[in-house]
């Protein structure tokens, strides 16, 4: 016997909340208001966690006033292999173009930083996990080369998944293109700092994130090559609790210093001045 039937006429309640003005912390689960998570730089004010943000929003912090100019805007990614997994790369290029995603996986800004012209570019993760493709090797050897002939620091805030397997080995030729243009800019003693967010893994690890004369990573942020799951299998042993997360790295010398975003922009601008 049915005791109960829901009418399929009877009309729903819709919410008068608006989309977008609440957001669940993937830290402690806690429901936040989105304007006072903003005015927090996207760190959680109860536990800490340090939220992804975007390339744009990241620029924004760091930039005096939020005033930068975008350069190298119009480089994008094509399809030189013609690439098909569950859909043609061609597509999910277009995909994410027509979602308003339009830098690739890296955005480079010119601007002053505490009164400091200088250029930082900042990885898209939106961006098919901010991946490593032609474009981003291209975009951020031009911002190196922008940086030789100005005489201008660089900073380069990575957060990605690695190499873009769609591009194959052009991917992967990015590695060498960016490292070789750094070793000119360390020839010239100009400074390049790198800011490792979560995620940070695969061939940007390989390269030139772990290139800095600095290199700073946020707290909690993962940074590793290969996986844990692919490490334990190779290397048969179980691996210690917290590994690959910034302050282990930082405990074992791979990087420089854990910096709490709210406090970035100051240390950035400490270091320049004492590299400058």
């Amino acid at each position: 016997m049915v005791w109960f039937r829901r009418s399929e006429q009877a009309a729903r309640p819709t919410s008068k909340v608006p989309e977008g003005l609440w957001v669940k912390c993937e830290g402690c689960r806690e429901t936040l208001y989105r304007k006072e998570l903003e005015r927090s730089l996207f760190v959680c004010p109860r536990c800490g966690h340090h939220h992804r943000v975007s390339a744009r929003t990241r620029l924004s912090q760091l930039f005096d006033g939020g005033a930068w100019k975008e350069v190298f805007g119009n480089i994008f990614s094509t399809d030189p292999l013609e690439f098909t997994d569950s859909k043609p790369y061609a597509q999910r290029l277009r995909d994410l173009r027509d979602k308003g995603v339009r830098c690739d996986a890296v955005l480079v800004g010119v601007g002053r930083l505490t009164g400091i012209r200088t250029v930082i570019g900042a990885m898209e993760y939106a961006f098919m996990g901010g991946s490593m493709g032609s474009a981003v090797g291209e975009k951020l050897t031009r911002a190196i080369e922008r940086c030789l002939k100005g005489r201008l620091p660089l900073i380069v805030v990575s957060c990605s998944g690695g190499a873009r397997m769609q591009e194959g080995i052009l991917s992967l030729m990015q590695m060498a293109k960016i490292s070789t243009a750094l070793a000119r800019m360390n020839a010239m003693r100009l400074p390049y700092i790198s800011v490792l967010t979560d995620p940070t893994t695969g061939g940007v690890t390989a390269s030139y994130a772990m290139l800095g004369d600095f290199n700073i990573g946020e707290p909690g942020a993962l940074i590793g090559f290969a996986g844990p799951r692919v490490i334990e299998q190779t290397i048969r042993q179980k691996l210690p609790e917290g590994f690959q997360r910034a302050e282990f790295l930082l405990e074992h010398g791979m990087l420089d210093m854990v910096v709490p975003r709210q406090e970035l922009k100051e240390t950035l601008a400490r270091c320049l001045s004492h590299m400058l």
